[in-house]
Protein backbone atom coordinates (compact mmCIF):
# COMPACT_ATOMS: atom_id res chain seq x y z
CA UNK A 1 0.00 0.00 0.00
CA UNK A 2 1.55 3.45 -1.04
CA UNK A 3 1.70 5.65 2.15
CA UNK A 4 3.07 9.30 1.48
CA UNK A 5 5.90 10.37 4.26
CA UNK A 6 3.35 13.20 5.27
CA UNK A 7 0.52 10.86 6.19
CA UNK A 8 3.17 8.67 8.33
CA UNK A 9 4.27 11.28 9.98
CA UNK A 10 0.58 12.66 11.06
CA UNK A 11 0.04 8.95 11.70
CA UNK A 12 2.91 9.12 14.96
CA UNK A 13 2.11 12.32 15.47
CA UNK A 14 -1.33 10.43 17.01
CA UNK A 15 0.55 7.82 18.70
CA UNK A 16 2.52 10.38 20.60
CA UNK A 17 -0.28 12.62 21.61
CA UNK A 18 -2.00 8.92 22.49
CA UNK A 19 1.42 8.55 25.12
CA UNK A 20 2.98 5.31 23.79
CA UNK A 21 6.46 5.22 22.73
CA UNK A 22 7.87 4.83 19.33
CA UNK A 23 8.44 1.21 18.92
CA UNK A 24 5.07 1.08 19.60
CA UNK A 25 4.03 3.65 17.26
CA UNK A 26 6.57 2.21 14.52
CA UNK A 27 4.75 -2.01 15.17
CA UNK A 28 1.09 -0.80 14.63
CA UNK A 29 1.79 1.49 11.58
CA UNK A 30 3.95 -1.40 10.16
CA UNK A 31 0.94 -4.10 11.56
CA UNK A 32 -1.67 -1.63 9.16
CA UNK A 33 0.68 -0.37 6.27
CA UNK A 34 2.81 -3.45 5.70
CA UNK A 35 6.55 -4.51 6.97
CA UNK A 36 9.16 -1.74 6.74
CA UNK A 37 6.64 0.69 6.19
CA UNK A 38 8.31 2.65 9.09
CA UNK A 39 11.51 1.85 10.90
CA UNK A 40 11.99 1.99 15.07
CA UNK A 41 14.83 4.89 14.17
CA UNK A 42 12.60 7.00 11.88
CA UNK A 43 9.22 6.66 14.52
CA UNK A 44 11.68 8.08 17.63
CA UNK A 45 13.39 10.99 15.13
CA UNK A 46 10.08 11.94 14.92
CA UNK A 47 9.10 11.47 18.46
CA UNK A 48 12.28 13.33 19.69
CA UNK A 49 11.05 16.09 17.44
CA UNK A 50 7.71 16.15 18.82
CA UNK A 51 9.21 16.14 22.60
CA UNK A 52 11.30 19.30 21.56
CA UNK A 53 7.80 21.11 20.29
CA UNK A 54 8.28 21.15 16.73
CA UNK A 55 5.20 19.56 15.76
CA UNK A 56 5.64 20.85 12.02
CA UNK A 57 5.26 17.78 9.84
CA UNK A 58 5.54 18.92 6.36
CA UNK A 59 9.12 18.73 4.47
CA UNK A 60 11.35 22.11 5.46
CA UNK A 61 11.85 24.47 2.01
CA UNK A 62 15.54 23.31 0.79
CA UNK A 63 18.59 25.74 0.07
CA UNK A 64 19.87 25.38 -3.55
CA UNK A 65 19.41 25.49 -7.15
CA UNK A 66 15.51 25.45 -7.73
CA UNK A 67 14.57 22.96 -10.51
CA UNK A 68 13.20 24.55 -13.31
CA UNK A 69 11.41 22.06 -15.92
CA UNK A 70 12.06 23.34 -19.53
CA UNK A 71 11.09 20.32 -21.29
CA UNK A 72 8.20 22.20 -23.23
CA UNK A 73 10.03 25.55 -23.70
CA UNK A 74 12.82 22.87 -25.35
CA UNK A 75 9.92 20.93 -27.73
CA UNK A 76 8.92 24.06 -28.83
CA UNK A 77 12.13 25.50 -30.36
CA UNK A 78 12.30 22.17 -31.97
CA UNK A 79 8.78 22.27 -33.11
CA UNK A 80 9.89 25.74 -34.91
CA UNK A 81 13.50 24.80 -36.48
CA UNK A 82 14.08 20.71 -36.47
CA UNK A 83 17.97 21.25 -37.31
CA UNK A 84 18.14 23.55 -34.60
CA UNK A 85 21.39 22.45 -32.55
CA UNK A 86 20.92 21.59 -28.38
CA UNK A 87 24.54 24.09 -27.59
CA UNK A 88 21.93 27.12 -29.33
CA UNK A 89 18.83 25.68 -27.45
CA UNK A 90 20.89 25.83 -24.14
CA UNK A 91 22.22 29.20 -24.56
CA UNK A 92 19.04 30.54 -25.54
CA UNK A 93 17.69 29.06 -22.52
CA UNK A 94 20.40 30.11 -20.07
CA UNK A 95 20.19 26.16 -18.95
CA UNK A 96 23.32 23.44 -19.21
CA UNK A 97 23.93 21.42 -22.48
CA UNK A 98 23.44 18.16 -20.74
CA UNK A 99 19.95 19.34 -19.55
CA UNK A 100 18.85 19.88 -22.59
CA UNK A 101 20.15 16.56 -23.67
CA UNK A 102 17.76 15.09 -20.85
CA UNK A 103 15.04 17.09 -21.81
CA UNK A 104 14.80 16.14 -25.54
CA UNK A 105 15.90 12.44 -24.31
CA UNK A 106 12.74 13.04 -22.56
CA UNK A 107 10.49 14.24 -24.63
CA UNK A 108 11.88 11.27 -27.47
CA UNK A 109 13.69 13.08 -29.54
CA UNK A 110 16.60 11.73 -31.62
CA UNK A 111 19.65 13.61 -33.41
CA UNK A 112 19.42 11.73 -37.64
CA UNK A 113 21.10 13.39 -39.68
CA UNK A 114 21.00 16.85 -38.20
CA UNK A 115 17.23 17.12 -37.82
CA UNK A 116 15.73 16.09 -34.44
CA UNK A 117 12.97 13.29 -35.04
CA UNK A 118 10.35 11.92 -32.68
CA UNK A 119 12.22 8.87 -31.70
CA UNK A 120 8.54 7.21 -32.02
CA UNK A 121 6.66 6.57 -35.24
CA UNK A 122 3.68 8.97 -35.24
CA UNK A 123 0.58 7.80 -37.59
CA UNK A 124 1.65 11.05 -39.34
CA UNK A 125 5.57 9.83 -40.09
CA UNK A 126 4.33 6.63 -40.90
CA UNK A 127 1.70 8.18 -43.57
CA UNK A 128 4.70 10.16 -45.38
CA UNK A 129 7.24 7.22 -45.14
CA UNK A 130 4.46 4.51 -46.56
CA UNK A 131 3.27 7.68 -49.03
CA UNK A 132 6.90 7.53 -49.78
CA UNK A 133 6.86 4.09 -50.44
CA UNK A 134 4.68 4.02 -52.70
CA UNK A 135 6.07 6.76 -54.48
CA UNK A 136 9.59 4.94 -55.67
CA UNK A 137 7.58 2.15 -56.32
CA UNK A 138 5.38 3.73 -58.97
CA UNK A 139 9.16 5.36 -59.86
CA UNK A 140 10.58 1.96 -60.48
CA UNK A 141 7.55 0.96 -62.60
CA UNK A 142 8.36 3.59 -65.07
CA UNK A 143 12.12 3.30 -65.11
CA UNK A 144 13.74 0.40 -63.21
CA UNK A 145 16.25 1.83 -61.06
CA UNK A 146 16.42 -1.21 -58.42
CA UNK A 147 17.92 -2.86 -60.75
CA UNK A 148 20.66 -0.53 -61.47
CA UNK A 149 21.32 -0.78 -58.18
CA UNK A 150 24.28 -3.24 -56.50
CA UNK A 151 23.86 -4.82 -53.47
CA UNK A 152 25.84 -7.52 -51.99
CA UNK A 153 28.91 -8.08 -49.51
CA UNK A 154 33.10 -7.77 -49.75
CA UNK A 155 32.96 -11.39 -50.90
Amino acid sequence: MEVNKEKIRYILQFFFDKGENASQAAENVNSVYGPDTVTANYAQFWFRRFRSGIFDVKDAPRTGRPVVENVDKVTEIIEVDRHVSSHSIAQELKIDHKTVLNHLHKAGFKKKLDVWVPHQLTPKNMMDRISICEALAKRNEIGPFLKRMVTGDEK
